[in-house]
């Protein structure tokens, strides 16, 4: 009976841990974090660097089935105003927005904040 007992628990957590998989990531992560944190280091990268870094991200996401993390768009956004071009940071605000609707009253702020800085 208890050798019975030992096997059926023993099955049973064969079953559990053979159901058990890992969360799947719906997010292209790549180099978004380690980008960012350089950025918040100072000096470490220049900003031309760090766009070069994230659109690079951007394009091995769009070879995968993955999307986009949220944060990118306006990440890239902020180092393109940083640089002076306004124009792109306004575009990669618009995609954050699109891509994540909450982040629209943040989007919208930094949009109004660098309205008469077009270039």
């Amino acid at each position: 009976m208890t050798r019975l007992i030992r096997r059926l628990i023993l099955g049973a957590a064969v079953l559990l841990v053979g159901c058990a998989t890992a969360p799947k990531n719906i997010y292209n992560w790549d180099n978004y974090q380690p980008t960012v944190y350089q950025y918040y280091q100072g000096g470490k990268t220049s900003p031309d660097e760090q766009i070069a870094a994230l659109k690079e991200s951007l394009e091995k996401t769009r070879a995968t089935a993955k999307k986009v993390p949220p944060g990118l768009h306006a990440h890239l956004g902020l180092l393109y105003a940083n640089t002076g071009r306004t124009d792109l940071a306004f575009q990669e605000f618009n995609q954050e927005k699109t891509l994540f609707p909450e982040s629209a009253p943040y989007m919208d702020l930094l949009l109004s904040k660098n309205k008469g800085e077009t270039k």
